[in-house]
């Protein structure tokens, strides 16, 4: 060969080199994590498309109890797949009815998995995925009743240093709370008295049951039972708790509430509103927490201290007033717009902007580089706390923190899931 053929040709080569590597070498492939989802709703369907488009993973494989959230899903990440130049999902990495998540979980190609089933599978989905060696990434809350929880907390227990298990708390990856955490625990706001928090949700409606049976009809309406998503206080409120644990870095003593059901609520039996008081050492709690008509209000951390006030919406600032003042910059008003001078400066409406991003990244972080994350003991606090506030307004008594952990409460979800199988 001349030389100036040569060089023509390795000058080619190198170019589809240095400009497709993936499909060169199928680099980017092997490099990504290889993830199986269990659970196939919307929420899991948001949560692992926002992951796929902020790392470098790939969805192998997917597991849902029913077939049509599979279907649906699977166009989903099909073409999230190949935007990112890897292969459709095998219709063989595809499973369903009631054991489809412990066949996901015995698939060797798989790295890691996002449980996004219904809260009353969690705890028994942890275990499974930890003895299976999968890193995993939960939705919260860690489980509705008490014996989920400490079931998590020996899940984690077991982990032993060898794979990430994160709980999906967004917030604590989001930049404006870090900040206000680090401020309050380095003292900007003096001591800690009082804290207030909010969730003022809109109701939750019921979706087509007709024709369904009542297991499958309890099942796509979770959130309006218990025992299957822990009700509101599980569901919402447990944003905010979970922020105001991390933020004093303690947890109650005890807890009295009131509250009560929805009476145009016809189908499920959780409480729509909760006013809860709790007693940490030193420190008063109250909660407030409503999923009532169609208008959302707001969701509010209130930490009022000795120099001053820190406050965080989830919509409408982050800031500290008093002695050490702060703002995060995001808009204090309740506006949809913002200005050009604000969008040029990079300002952000909600206080969750690039939340999802950073809790998606730290894990697949944590993956790659082998320092793994254990958050099944937060995780578990912050969800036993909001049972205690649940079991407190629900019995009308005064309840002790080492007394529900020490009942070891189960909820009975009382379903047939075999039904489900083909």
């Amino acid at each position: 060969m001349k030389r100036r053929d040569f060089l023509q040709s390795t000058a080619a080569l190198s170019a589809v080199t240095l400009l497709s590597p993936a499909r060169a070498f199928g680099s980017k492939a092997n490099s990504a994590i290889r993830m199986g989802i269990i659970g196939c709703g919307g929420r899991g369907t948001a949560v692992i498309t926002s992951m796929s488009n902020n790392t470098n993973i790939n969805i192998i494989a997917m597991a849902d109890l029913f077939e049509d959230n599979l279907v649906h899903a699977k166009k989903i990440f099909d073409e999230q797949n190949i935007k990112k130049g890897f292969s459709s999902i095998s219709k063989a990495f595809t499973y369903t009815g009631s054991k489809a998540y412990l066949r996901l979980l015995e698939n060797k190609d798989i790295d890691a998995v996002l449980i996004s089933s219904p809260a009353y599978t969690h705890a028994d989905f942890l275990e499974a995925a930890v003895l299976a060696g999968k890193h995993i990434y939960c939705e919260k809350p860690a489980a509705p009743d008490v014996a989920g929880c400490r079931k998590v907390e020996h899940v984690g227990n077991l982990v032993n240093g060898k794979q990430s298990i994160v709980i999906g708390f967004q917030i604590r990856h989001a930049t404006p709370y870090v900040e206000m955490v680090n401020r309050i625990q380095k003292g900007d706001i003096g001591e800690i008295l009082n804290v207030h928090l909010c969730y003022l949700a809109t109701e939750s409606t019921v979706g087509n049951i007709t024709g369904l049976s009542y297991d499958e009809a309890r099942i796509r309406n979770q959130y309006n039972f218990h025992a299957l998503s822990g009700g509101v206080m599980l569901d919402q409120a447990i944003h905010m708790i979970d922020v105001c644990n991390w933020a004093l870095q303690k947890l109650p003593i005890a807890a009295i509430g009131t509250g009560g059901k929805d009476e145009n609520h016809k189908f499920g039996d959780t409480w729509k509103h909760f006013q809860v008081l709790y007693q940490y050492p030193g420190i008063n709690v109250s909660v407030l927490a409503t999923q009532f008509g169609p208008a959302f209000g707001d969701v509010c951390a209130k930490f009022i201290g000795t120099k001053g006030t820190a406050e965080a919406h989830y919509s409408g600032g982050v800031y500290i007033s008093g002695d050490n003042p702060w703002d995060s910059g995001v808009p204090r008003c309740a506006t949809t717009e913002l200005t050009d001078e604000q969008r040029k400066a990079g300002v952000f409406l909600s206080a969750l902007q690039d939340a999802d991003a950073n809790k998606e990244i730290a894990f697949i972080k944590s993956i790659e580089t082998g320092n793994y994350l254990n958050q099944t003991k937060s995780a578990a606090d912050s969800a036993l706390t909001a049972i205690l506030g649940r079991e407190a307004a629900i019995s009308g008594e005064r309840v002790g923190w080492d007394e529900l952990r020490n009942s070891n409460a189960r909820l009975d979800p009382m379903l047939n899931l075999s039904q489900f199988d083909k």
